[in-house]
């Protein structure tokens, strides 16, 4: 939705806290502003307009002396307008102005009461307070100067110069002076063992079917991002049969290297079938090459998975914003929620299995969340994840461990998910796409993508480079040269060791082969064996 800078403590020039925040000028291209506090303190906000077009600007100031800049979409604000804050005035009707109010009648306890996706700052007086939403769908950074000032912002790129030391916020947490870090959301499932819910098929569907419901908020388009896969294709699904209640059509997006692509064949299978207005777009191997530096600086990361998925998404989100589209819904976490990805299939016990799923929910900011993200905004495309709504988590994460595992399911991967939606008197999906075997989106769309991608990396790296890949990285060192060339592009941006240090990097559990794509596990190479075998036979 938007870039948000907040400086705490006096001294910096106006201009130059201009400039520090017109690096996210990608997140917000509608409009901006500035803020300055009678203490000296700054608010900067870059504005993408999806809810209140004309009247929402930022930073918004409370109804005493507080003032709020805020990243994000709250569901519930008119729930909360109409409730806990019916005796509040408010100057606006952005979702975002209810945060100022909720600080102002409860303090610093009130995250709690939102549902939505968020990072914000709000500044009274001399008293701050800094948060980010449970899971870390929106990117939040903090920092400290050399003369103790503090700094919030959505992309690292706008502190990291100024910062002697910065860190990732962490999700599910605010900050304030007084308090330091503190939790705030404790959900049930962080315990493995209270994974004791029992399987109820409607209960999902119902679930997953109001966090996409929720995330149709906006006051502009919306869309769907459309690989074909599973995830994707169950919150189009969702999301068109909402749309018709409504009248609207659903506009659907698919990219692959080709027409041939596994995604671009499976997702232009769906959108037939949903009847949606679908989009395709292609791009070549040279010109993904072409923008891995930039792409780089955008998301600042080189984690080798999240470099790899997030050239398509780059490119796919230019042609949606081309197009007029704002907000787009996207299927990230159903794979950590319920074990879809080819390695759990080797998980050594249930409760190994759910302690993974967890950890990958716990982890998703460090990866997933920080692709899709970084790699929509920065073209000013918003993406919404229906399957990290709060009450989704809390139905499907606590469902018994065993239910979910592939082993006990013939080897097919997150087969309570399919099974949920499996409703042939009312289908949501053709068969074959709801029992599609996982294909990670940067395998699907094009398998000479990845293949060419490592080629050229071997060309630009030379073996006495990566020998010595230990000295010149000492953290986080690289291993392969895919991945020393990214760390070196990352590091031409981000020389600081805090930069590197906010860096994850996925490795997959329980297979041999440590490449992070799914083709690299043995039920993908059994599978691509099988289809190759039949196809000779014909």
């Amino acid at each position: 939705m938007c870039g948000i800078l907040a400086i705490i403590g006096k001294g910096k020039e106006e201009q130059l806290v201009r400039e520090l925040s017109t690096r996210m000028a990608h997140r917000g291209p509608d409009e901006n502003d500035l803020h300055i506090t009678d203490k000296g303190h700054f608010l900067s906000h870059e504005r993408l307009s999806i809810i209140d077009l004309h009247s929402g600007k930022q930073p918004i100031k409370g109804s005493t002396s507080a003032y709020m800049v805020h990243n994000g979409e709250i569901y519930n604000h008119e729930e909360l307008r109409n409730g806990l804050l019916k005796e509040h005035t408010f100057k606006t009707k952005s979702d975002s102005e209810v945060i100022v109010h909720l600080y102002e009648e409860f303090g610093y306890d009130f995250c709690n009461k939102m549902d939505g996706d968020f990072a914000f700052v709000v500044i009274d007086g001399d008293d701050y307070m800094a948060a980010r939403d449970p899971l870390g769908v929106k990117p939040l950074y903090y920092g400290l100067d050399e003369r103790g000032r503090i700094y919030f912002a959505s992309e690292m790129k706008a502190i990291a110069d100024q910062c002697k030391t910065f860190s990732t916020f962490p999700p599910g947490h605010y900050y304030t002076a007084k308090t330091g870090f503190v939790k705030y959301y404790r959900p049930e499932y962080e315990y493995y063992a209270k994974a004791d819910q029992q399987l109820d098929y409607e209960l999902i569907r119902a679930a997953l079917t109001d966090a996409t419901r929720k995330r149709l908020m906006s006051d502009v388009p919306i869309g769907v991002l459309l690989s074909g896969g599973l995830d994707s294709s169950l919150t189009s699904s969702i999301a068109s049969r909402l749309l018709k209640e409504q009248g609207k059509k659903l506009h659907s997006f698919s990219i692959g290297l080709d027409a041939n692509a596994p995604d671009v064949v499976a997702a232009r299978q769906v959108a037939s079938f949903l009847g949606a207005e679908h989009h395709e777009v292609f791009f070549t191997v040279q010109e993904g090459i072409t923008i891995l530096e930039k792409l780089i600086w955008q998301i600042e990361t080189y984690d080798v998975t999240s470099v790899r998925a997030s050239v398509p998404m780059y490119f796919l989100s230019k042609a949606i914003t081309d197009l007029g589209v704002k907000v787009v819904l996207s299927g990230e976490g159903a794979d950590e929620i319920f074990g879809g990805y080819l390695y759990f299939r080797n998980a050594p016990t249930a409760e190994e299995f759910q302690k993974e799923t967890i950890e990958r929910v716990q982890k998703l900011f460090t990866a997933d969340l920080l692709r899709a993200d970084k790699s929509t905004m920065s073209h000013g495309l918003e993406a919404r994840v229906p399957f990290l709504d709060q009450e989704f988590l809390n139905v499907a994460v606590r469902i018994k461990p065993e239910e979910k595992q592939p082993k006990n399911h013939e080897g097919k991967e997150k087969y309570i998910l399919r099974k949920a939606f499996d409703t042939p008197e009312d289908p949501y999906l053709p068969e074959e796409i709801l029992w599609r075997q996982k294909e990670q989106f940067s395998d699907g769309v094009g398998y000479n993508w990845i293949d060419e991608l490592i080629s050229y990396c071997a060309t630009q790296v030379t073996d006495e480079q990566l020998e010595g890949a230990g000295t010149e990285f000492p953290y986080n060192s690289p291993t392969t040269k895919e991945a020393y060339l990214y760390r070196s592009i990352f590091q031409k941006f981000y020389p600081q060791l805090s930069a590197a240090q906010t860096v994850r990097k996925w490795i997959p559990k329980w297979q041999d082969n440590l490449d992070p794509s799914g083709r690299a596990n043995d039920a993908h190479l059994k599978a691509d064996t099988a289809i190759s075998r039949a196809k000779a036979a014909v």
